[in-house]
């Protein structure tokens, strides 16, 4: 059976059961947040026209080969993309629109920090055809916003999520946990205030240091002190798996929790496979091509990124085959980091062949379920997940 779903699938293209999204990505923000390692750029001054227009001409270029295609979802990330002026999102969006099919699903994400919120502005996206905000507003209280470098209140983040409720159709947000002195109760005080608010969809995600930023630096000095250990890390991790299956919000992802069919369209095109084009300054791509899948990628300097739009009619910087074997590895690594899991029938007969003793042998010890064609991990497990990774693939 597997291997005729795998014959298949080799006659159709194996994005195609992921599906088709755009990325944009707006390099800029007000401030760099210390836990940050994201593309993203403090600068004085920007003309948004200049960048106006060298999205709409990658957004052209982009489309040449894949305008007969139905596109899903598009997301506005960064950065800050609620710092864009909202003609240039309403001229991005015309533009969408004048090159693709849009799904009847179709989904339109944009990314906002509570500091950016104006309720004009909102409006203003909204009417352009954004119908989903993701708010990062990371701690519920002052002290920890202060000391994770946000330019917000709590007060400011609760008033930016009614904005945000009052004017798009579906409202996300991030908490970060596993804060410097914070305690579990902390963080289940925490919790339960931020299930109060009501919102169909949240990103919940621990703090991790990594090396290039302030918080980074600081670690390694000696200096960023009182971080949970990892037990304590590990039982947040559970308590927030309960507390969200609790309220009807599992996890359909790693960090990623949402009430039945509030799951974020684009990111799920991410973790099953699908292709996506990537436009902006270090933003990446996965596009198939007359039957090979490419890794694409564009500089990560917004002025390298502006200059080569303007001088040479593109932003892209690479453009890699990716073989079967690398594409395969890809989508079982992303795949089992959701609720939903692998579909054994994408993946060739060669590979089940070298995994299948893995795979039983993790079933037996709980770590991995088996269902028909699919294996997923189960979600009070997706902690282990990189070793169990290791432990199926190498």
């Amino acid at each position: 059976m597997l291997s005729q779903n795998w014959s298949r699938l080799l006659t159709a293209e194996p994005w195609r059961a992921g599906g088709f999204g755009l990325y944009i990505h707006w390099p800029f923000c007000q401030a760099k947040c210390p836990y940050c390692d994201f593309n993203s750029h403090v600068v004085k001054s920007i003309d948004q026209d200049r960048w106006a227009r060298a999205y709409l001409s990658e957004l052209d270029r982009v489309a040449e080969d894949t305008s007969d295609r139905i596109l899903g979802t598009v997301f506005f990330g960064g950065g800050t993309p609620s710092l864009m002026d909202p003609k240039i999102v309403d001229q991005i969006m015309d533009r969408i629109r004048a090159n693709w099919s849009l799904a009847n699903d179709f989904e339109a994400t944009m990314e906002a920090n509570p500091s950016s919120v104006e309720a004009y502005r909102f409006q203003a996206y909204r009417a352009a055809g954004v119908d989903r905000v993701s708010l990062g507003i990371q701690a519920l209280n002052d002290a920890d916003l202060k000391a994770l470098g946000r330019l917000h209140s709590a007060d400011e983040a609760k008033a930016a999520l009614d904005i945000a409720g009052s004017t798009f159709d579906r409202v996300s947000f991030d908490l970060i946990y596993a804060r410097q002195n914070q305690s579990l109760t902390d963080w289940e005080v925490e919790l339960t205030k931020a299930l109060s608010y009501g919102t169909s969809h949240m990103s919940l995600y621990q703090l991790t240091i990594e090396d290039g930023t302030a918080f980074g630096e600081r670690f390694k000095a000696g200096k960023l002190r009182d971080l949970p250990d990892d037990d304590l890390a590990a039982d947040m991790f559970e308590l927030t798996q309960t507390k969200m299956n609790d309220a009807g919000m599992p996890a359909y992802e790693v960090s990623n929790h949402a009430k039945p069919g509030q799951e974020s369209r684009h990111n799920l095109i991410y973790w099953r496979g699908g292709d996506y084009l990537g436009i902006g300054p270090g933003a990446h791509g996965r596009i198939t091509d007359n039957g090979t899948r490419y890794g694409t990628e564009t500089p990560l300097a917004p002025s390298v990124w502006l200059t080569a739009v303007e001088d040479s009619g593109s932003g892209q910087s690479v453009k890699t085959p990716i073989t079967p074997d690398e594409a395969e590895t890809e989508y079982v690594m992303m795949s089992l980091r959701t609720s939903e899991g692998t579909d054994l029938a994408r993946l060739s007969p060669a590979l089940i062949d070298s995994i299948s003793f893995k795979i039983n042998s993790l079933v037996d010890v709980g770590l991995i379920i088996q269902t028909d064609t699919r294996i997923s991990v189960p979600a009070e497990k997706r902690v282990l997940l990189n070793a169990i990774l290791k432990e199926l693939l190498t």
